[in-house]
């Protein structure tokens, strides 16, 4: 009787082929994780800007909950904390960063001081090229305009030249009976009165002295002169002390011949303003196409030349 055969495994055979299974099952894990594909975190990253905006509690107050729950981890600041400046919109900041350290109060502070200082300097130059001016035609060059004279004023009293020192005094010549010439000159020394009384007070005399001493009496130039400025003085006298006057201040003037009293003539003369300092020295003649108040700025700038020179001195 034939026997059947049938082969057993063994334990040792059973142990090998759950060892083989477990090892290919492992090497195919491991070569899975290194062929399958890496996946990227693709998620958008919220700017640094806008980490201040987070709902998230202070570091204050995060420290006193800690403090009042045993056991809880204080988180610290991931970031400095320096104060920084905070705007309230993108354009503030904008604005902030295009202006830099400037801004509109110190631009106009910087340009005022620096128109300033052109106005000071340009008048530093002027005053003393004017100074320079004076003190080189002081002995030459300058013309022997005025001298000694004595006249009577509108009042009836006498006036010398000793009177006229001490101010300014500006010095015009003219007659009453002037159609048009005269009366506006005395009309712009009037206005030149007011201007330098406005910046250096008191300190100029206005003289008008008459071309025309037959017909201009000191009742005549009293009425005439209340017409225009209060301050004006009136200087007549004989027909020689005013020619005498006229000669000193390279004054011309002129009367027809054979005039009879009682009719009406003109009178030929200069039409200059004189100007004198204090010492009764000539400094500086106005002509007529000179302005109100561009003479005015002239005298002024004299009077303030020589108060820096007695301040000085």
């Amino acid at each position: 009787m034939a026997s059947s055969c049938v082969v057993r495994p063994s334990a040792w055979t059973s142990a090998i082929r759950t060892a083989s299974r477990s090892n290919n099952v492992a090497c195919a894990g491991v070569r899975r994780a290194f062929t399958a594909p890496r996946r990227l975190n693709t998620a958008p990253k919220r700017p640094f800007s806008h980490r201040k905006s987070r709902s998230s509690p202070s570091a204050a107050s995060t420290n006193s909950a800690a403090h009042q729950q045993p056991g809880a981890r204080v988180h610290a600041r991931p970031f400095s904390t320096t104060p920084r400046n905070c705007y309230k919109t993108v354009e503030e900041a904008k604005s902030r960063y295009r202006v830099g350290p400037f801004s509109l109060t110190s631009a106009v502070l910087f340009f005022a001081v620096g128109a300033s200082l052109i106005v000071y300097f340009r008048y530093e130059k002027d005053r003393v090229q004017r100074q320079r001016i004076a003190e080189q035609t002081k002995g030459v060059g300058r013309p022997k305009v005025g001298g000694e004279f004595s006249l009577v004023d509108q009042n009836g009293n006498t006036f010398t030249s000793e009177d006229m020192k001490g101010k300014y005094a500006l010095v015009y010549f003219g007659f009453t009976h002037c159609p048009d010439i005269c009366p506006e000159e005395l009309d712009k020394m009037a206005e030149m009165i007011d201007e330098v009384k406005k910046v250096a007070g008191n300190t100029l005399r206005p003289v008008f002295i008459t071309c025309d001493p037959a017909r201009d009496t000191p009742a005549v130039m009293k009425t005439y002169l209340k017409e225009f400025h209060p301050d004006i003085i009136g200087l007549t006298g004989t027909y020689d002390d005013i020619k005498n006057v006229c000669k000193k201040y390279r004054v011309y003037f002129s009367t027809p011949p054979d005039v009879k009293p009682g009719q009406d003539y003109l009178v030929d003369h200069s039409i200059y303003f004189y100007l004198m300092d204090p010492e009764g020295d000539f400094v500086e003649a106005l002509g007529r196409n000179q302005p109100a108040p561009q003479a005015a700025k002239i005298i002024i700038n004299h009077i303030g030349d020589w108060r820096g020179r007695l301040d000085r001195n």
